[in-house]
């Protein structure tokens, strides 16, 4: 997946996460992992398509402590809240409210 350059994973958004140094013998987060880097790639294409900056807001692949795969958008304040104003003229505008 490429974005602004081609150092936009280290363009210094902490896209590591509070839980990234926990592993557990014998579980195959690898798996878990590449689940979840295919929809990250995904949705990083998708963000690509609408305009927005990878080196502003990402989705970033990892895993939990039980080696089910996670996808986390890392991103600016200001880059997330531009990519929320997106999905909600998507949605019905009411900010998910039944």
């Amino acid at each position: 997946m490429a974005g602004a350059g081609e150092d936009w994973l280290s363009d210094g958004l902490d896209v590591a996460g509070t839980d990234c140094g926990l592993w557990v013998p014998g579980v195959d987060y690898v798996a878990g992992w590449r689940g979840a880097r295919e929809a990250a790639d995904r949705l990083n294409r998708a963000l690509l398509g609408a305009g927005v900056e990878l080196s502003e807001v990402r989705a970033v692949a990892s895993t939990n402590e039980e080696g089910r795969g996670v996808v986390r958008i890392a991103g600016w304040p200001t880059a997330v809240d531009r990519l929320a104003g997106l999905l909600e003229v998507l949605g019905d505008g009411d900010g998910g409210a039944a």
